[in-house]
Parts: structure tokens; C-alpha cells; sequence
């Protein structure tokens, strides 16, 4: 696996920014939406909430952009091809628990952005956000890692952002769905780094002397 160290894209480590996609309550709770009305199992994400809660830290500390990426899936911003697999029931409607964060929260300079869509960047001012903060690279957590994850950062690459997938920051449902977007990415779009390696060198780059 290919590590930071020997990543190019990690050169200029002050053009990078946190994405956290989808770390809401209809998604992440036992109570939330997938949990109860799916029937989905959500365990995953309690293995893979501290590692994001570490990355959000030292990316604070260090003043890397954070961007909050949060779901909105009422019927009226999701086309007929969407409904018709999201089903009767509304997921992460707006104004309600279910939409709201799950145990992490945005903090004040932090930036949110709301979709529409499983992509970050769809229909969305995301790209124009990070280019304004002159982002080149982005270090991508949250769930789920072959839904929302992996349609934000494939999006990401196209536009021309380096990616860092922090593997043990990201979870799913699906261990195969989970496997499978990691090893695309490492394969060919990005790379996969642990929040260890990761932390380590926010912290080493980052942090202001």
C-alpha cells in the first residue's frame, strides 16, 4: 500500500482540507433511518467515529479547512430515478434529527456543505469552496465508503483533487462495498493512508510553530 511518505500529492501539505461526508443520525444512529427502516446495521460506525473525532481535532488545531459534507434527501431536491430506490419514507429531511450531525459537530470557521445527491460535488458549491481555499488535496472520511464516499472523491478526482482515503476513517454497511472502493482507490485514483499516518502528519506539517 502506498504510504504519505512517498505520495507526491502530500508535498505541499497546506493545500489540503478534511472532508467528513454524512456523519448524521439517520445514517449513523441506531435509531437513525438506515438502522430502522432499512434494517442496515450500523455498528460500523462506532469503529470508525474516533478516528474521524482525531482527524477533525488535529486538523482544527492546525487550521486545515474542514467541510462538512450533510445529506438532504427530501423528495423535492431528489429526482425520479432516486425516489424510486430511496423509497416512501424520507431520509435526512431537513430540520429534523435524522439530518442533524451524529455525536460530531461542526465547530464556528468550519464550512457545511448540503447535497442532494450521494457526490459532494454534485449540484453542489463544494469545488468553488475548496478552490477558493486553495485546495489541492483532499483527506476524505465518513460513510458510507461505497456510496456517499465514493462518489464524492471519484467526483474529486475528476476535477482534478488529489485523494487521500483515510481507510480506517470511513466505514459501511458492506465489508465487500467497503473493500472494493478502497482498493479502487489505491489502485487508481488515490491513495490509502491509516488515521494514524495521517494525524501524524497533520500534526508535523500543520500545527503552527
Amino acid at each position: 500500500m502506498e504510504t504519505i511518505a512517498n505520495t507526491s500529492s502530500w508535498k505541499q501539505a497546506d493545500r489540503m482540507a478534511l472532508l467528513v461526508i454524512d456523519l448524521q443520525n439517520d445514517f449513523c444512529s441506531p435509531d437513525g433511518y438506515l438502522a430502522q427502516r432499512r434494517g442496515y446495521k450500523v455498528d460500523h460506525v462506532k469503529g470508525v467515529l474516533p478516528n474521524i473525532r482525531l482527524l477533525i481535532r488535529q486538523a482544527r488545531a492546525a487550521g486545515t479547512p474542514i467541510v462538512w459534507i450533510r445529506s438532504h434527501y427530501d423528495f423535492k431536491y431528489i429526482n425520479e430515478a432516486f425516489m424510486a430506490k430511496r423509497g416512501e419514507e424520507g431520509c435526512c429531511l431537513e430540520n429534523t434529527w435524522g439530518a442533524d450531525f451524529y455525536e460530531e459537530h461542526p465547530a464556528e470557521g468550519d464550512i457545511i456543505v448540503d447535497k442532494h445527491s450521494f457526490s459532494g460535488f454534485h449540484g453542489t458549491n463544494l469545488d468553488d469552496i475548496l478552490r477558493q481555499h486553495g485546495v489541492k488535496t483532499l483527506i476524505v472520511t465518513g460513510v458510507a465508503t461505497n456510496v456517499c464516499v465514493d462518489s464524492t472523491l471519484r467526483d474529486g478526482f475528476f476535477r482534478g483533487y488529489h485523494i487521500v482515503l483515510v481507510g480506517d476513517a470511513v466505514g459501511s454497511n458492506s465489508q465487500t462495498g467497503h473493500d472494493g472502493t478502497l482498493a479502487t482507490v489505491n489502485n487508481n485514483i488515490g491513495t490509502v493512508a491509516p488515521t494514524a499516518e495521517v494525524a501524524q502528519w497533520l500534526a508535523r506539517n500543520y500545527v503552527p510553530a
